[in-house]
């Protein structure tokens, strides 16, 4: 029934311009606004819907990765632009100084929104 639907992911944040501006100036995506939600135009034609939640609770989880050539590259960009990567020191999940994982599955650098939402940038396999 939904074979042909072109489906999109969405997730919610507290702060709808606090949120625009971050994915827009911080991370360089093409965002627009509609009705008090936002649209992440993502390369491939991909869409991201956020949408305003006022007791928002971030997940606990990764909801949305950007593969990159290289992660370390795209980590230095990213801190310059004042993003700051999550490191972790737990027994399978262990991070560098610059909060890259590397060599337990593909290299992956985990970050946050403003809304608390767990983002990252990752190896992409394609390479």
């Amino acid at each position: 029934m939904l074979r042909d639907s072109k489906g999109f992911s969405g997730f919610s944040a507290g702060d709808i311009p606090k949120a625009k501006e971050f994915y827009e100036k911080t991370l360089g995506l093409d965002v627009s606004e509609s009705h008090g939600l936002l649209t992440l135009r993502l390369a491939g034609g991909n869409n991201v819907l956020i949408y305003p939640k006022p007791n928002h609770v971030p997940a606990a989880f990764t909801v949305l990765n950007f593969p990159v050539k290289d992660v370390d590259l795209a980590v230095d960009e990213l801190a310059k632009r004042g993003v700051r990567f999550e490191i972790y020191d737990l027994p399978d999940l262990k991070t560098d100084e610059k909060g890259i994982m590397r060599g337990n599955g593909p290299t992956i650098a985990w970050f946050k929104d403003p809304a608390g939402n767990i983002l990252s940038v990752i190896e992409d396999a394609k390479d």
